[in-house]
């Protein structure tokens, strides 16, 4: 017996009162009222899970709200009420041909949650998911469920390998979900197991990255943990590195409504190393429950010799252990293990960090509409392709009036 409860959000949003409702063969009935739903039980409902995400969490979708999305909740439960899988779901409509075509899609970052993946929990969440994306008219749903497929590098000797993380992909593909070409968040990362002493964690890091900590404290680099003020900075450190590096970020007011919503619901701080007071790197830190995730980093040219970033890291995971992390994300790793892969360089750095590589299912989506999906898979990456002009066009402008 399952009971499956899908809950919005309330009167003083553009979403109706919650309702518990279950799934039919005619699609989602009515139930009853359910007991409401707000940001505090549903970050609870999260941190309930084996592997919790932030990118799963009520300030996630806060953030996302703002900017085009809305948020819906899908929880499962047993006949016993206890929670067996959720997922916060983000839902968007564009519009196409001049508004004569609308696309809707739906989202669920790092989601869904499981607290097992037997079979007949992934069985039902699927089912559900479906019809779920049909209702909603979606063209695709996608969900991207932190669900790893293997422990370490391809190929070596202690590879480990999860048969429940196979037969999860395998039921994908019966079903006719598409591993997606759009997989937002990386599908592979580096994680460190902070359940070890400080000495513990510097031995397992390589020689030369315990060197370049002890050189950079030699050096007289100094690591601080960020205020709100800093914000604007480190964001001016983001932007200089993602023109350096030739990748592309959102405008400032984005990262700042991140950054100070997180920070403001301690779920997250910012570090900065500086060098003679001058602000040289930093790093933004998200932790939920005992996660944490290194997930924003910048940086200047300024006094790299010093080896600032490699103190910045040593702190924010000295930081995270403290806090009874027992996970440290380096957030990404390559999706071919080569050197030709543009995160080479930095997969080398976070290996060095004593890091062990962490595989997922990665993103798959469902096309609820089939043709509009392939239309949307033609169209997209040619809307991307605009859009990346137009940005990297305004932030080589904002460099130069900064500069």
């Amino acid at each position: 017996m399952w009971n499956f409860l899908q809950v919005k959000r309330f009167a003083n949003s553009p979403w109706h009162a919650p309702a518990m409702l279950w799934p039919s063969t005619s699609g989602f009935k009515k139930k009853k009222k359910g007991s409401r739903l707000d940001r505090t039980s549903w970050n609870e409902i999260v941190l309930s899970f084996p592997s919790p995400h932030f990118l799963q969490t009520w300030e996630w979708g806060e953030i996302k709200e703002k900017y085009g999305w809305k948020k819906d909740f899908l929880i499962w439960k047993d006949e016993t009420g206890q929670v067996l899988a959720a997922s916060m779901l983000l839902i968007r409509s564009m519009s196409f041909l001049r508004g004569r075509l609308l696309i809707r899609i739906c989202y669920t970052p790092r989601g869904p949650l499981f607290m097992s993946l037997d079979e007949a929990t992934q069985k039902k969440v699927l089912d559900d998911l479906q019809v779920y994306a049909r209702n909603q008219k979606a063209v695709f749903l996608k969900i991207d469920p932190e669900i790893i497929t293997s422990m370490g590098l391809p190929g070596e000797a202690d590879e480990a390998t999860s048969e429940s993380a196979i037969a999860f992909e395998k039921e994908l593909k019966k079903r006719g979900w598409i591993f997606s070409n759009d997989q937002i968040q990386f599908r592979n990362t580096v994680i460190l197991k902070l359940g070890r002493s400080e000495e513990e964690l510097l031995a397992a890091m390589k020689q030369k990255t315990r060197y370049n900590i002890r050189l950079a404290q030699k050096k007289g680099v100094q690591v601080r943990i960020a205020e709100p003020k800093d914000f604007p900075l480190l964001y001016q450190m983001y932007l200089e590195t993602s023109v350096r590096d030739g990748f592309i970020i959102r405008e400032q007011e984005y990262y700042l409504d991140v950054w100070n919503l997180f920070h403001q619901h301690d779920m997250a701080r910012a570090f900065i190393a500086e060098v003679e007071g001058e602000a040289v790197a930093g790093l933004f830190l998200f932790y939920v429950g005992t996660q944490a995730w290194y997930f924003y980093g910048m940086s200047t040219d300024k006094y790299k010799e010093k080896m600032p970033n490699y103190l910045l890291q040593w702190e924010a995971m000295r930081f995270a252990k403290a806090r009874g992390c027992t996970v440290y994300d380096l957030w990404g790793a390559p999706d071919d293990f080569n050197e030709s892969d543009r995160l080479w360089n930095v997969f080398r750095f976070k290996q060095g960090l004593g890091g062990e590589v962490q595989r997922s299912i990665g993103a798959w989506d469902f096309p609820a509409r089939k043709g509009l999906y392939f239309f949307y898979q033609q169209v997209l990456p040619r809307i991307l392709s605009i859009n990346r002009k137009r940005r990297r066009k305004a932030m080589s402008t904002e460099m130069s009036q900064n500069s």
